[in-house]
């Protein structure tokens, strides 16, 4: 069974299409206008094992706000369709990952119900490359997480490189995300929740 979602958002700021597959093989085809944004993104897609395709236009010439959270808007609605009632899958994951001088740890749970908990060291650069907005980092994870209807922790002890800091966070989300989606053959078709349903 295809565990997919297409989800198209178009508003007077955006347009917006993201597609996903989760049971890929981390083929990426991304495009926002914003370099290191389309970076992270393939770096989710990458290491998640996802195909993913996220094409976005947006307001560039006022700034890239609309842009990027847009985009994590429609990209967590589109996991959430793709999980579907999310029977038989894992539900939990935990990830490390460094890169260089800087380590994140991510836990996420697909609960049905958005939450996040987010802390990276204080002092960063505001500016990754030319247009990548760093105080945007927990906002995207924010718009994700309210989509895509799941628990979110992401936790940077230490890094001193902003490029390292915010890749390091997209890498584990990707790998945590990745464990929690997967179908457990144990529970085939069962809801992971006493509640019996998420």
């Amino acid at each position: 069974m295809s565990r997919t979602g297409r989800v198209e958002r178009t508003t007077k700021e955006t347009k917006v299409l993201v597609e996903v597959d989760l049971d890929g093989t981390g083929k990426t085809d991304i495009g926002t206008g914003v370099g290191f944004y389309d970076h992270m993104l393939d770096q989710l897609g990458r290491h998640g094992l996802f195909d993913l395709t996220v094409r976005t236009e947006g307001d560039l010439h006022i700034d890239t706000h609309h842009t990027m959270e847009d985009t994590a808007l429609a990209l967590g609605a589109a996991f959430a369709q793709a999980l579907g009632d999310r029977a038989g899958v894992r539900r939990f994951g935990t990830a490390a990952a460094p890169l260089d001088e800087a380590l994140a740890q991510v836990t996420v749970d697909l609960s049905g119900r958005p939450y996040l908990v987010h802390s990276e060291p204080e002092g960063m650069a505001q500016l990754i490359g030319r247009d990548y907005d760093t105080t945007m980092t927990r906002h995207i994870f924010e718009s994700f997480v309210a989509q895509a209807r799941v628990c979110l922790h992401i936790h940077v002890p230490y890094g001193r490189n902003a490029h390292h800091i915010v890749e390091a966070q997209f890498k584990a989300l990707a790998r945590a995300l990745r464990e929690a989606c997967e179908l457990d053959p144990r529970a085939a078709g069962v809801i992971p929740s006493t509640k019996g349903v998420l």
